[in-house]
């Protein structure tokens, strides 16, 4: 498990996806769906990659968080942080991501999917608003 959180989420400052930051470090991307998971009673969109280092096969689940909304990918980041300024507001962001080393990735992403669950039981319910989001603006 590791989140990143920022204050901030406007253009200067706003976090990377795995995508970005995983061939950074050297890793291949070699796979990416969007799914939905199902967390407590409510649906979760999340992204799901499939990267390699050399014989490190590590499955990915992540999603991102700007202000209450999910945002999968660098547009729909954007497009919240439009919504929000519109507004007046800045919002603040979230990256969540479950990895795990595992060449199965079938396996993987029911594990992180049971991982993902189980974080969210142990929440409260105004934790698992930031951590989850809520959809709202």
């Amino acid at each position: 498990l590791s989140v990143a959180y920022g204050g901030d989420q406007s253009d200067g400052t706003r976090a990377h996806r795995p995508e970005v930051c995983y061939p950074a470090q050297g890793f291949q991307i070699l796979g990416k769906q969007d799914t939905v998971l199902n967390v407590g009673n409510h649906p979760l969109r999340v992204r799901q990659l499939m990267s390699r280092l050399g014989e490190r096969v590590e499955p990915i689940s992540y999603w991102f968080i700007v202000g209450n909304m999910v945002a999968l990918s660098g547009t729909e980041q954007k497009l919240a942080q439009l919504a929000y300024s519109t507004r007046g507001l800045i919002p603040d962001g979230m990256l969540v991501r479950v990895s795990s080393i595992n060449a199965n990735t079938v396996t993987a992403y029911a594990l992180h999917g049971r991982f993902i669950d189980q974080m969210n039981n142990a929440m409260s319910p105004a934790i698992q608003k930031q951590v989850f989001g809520d959809g709202s603006v």
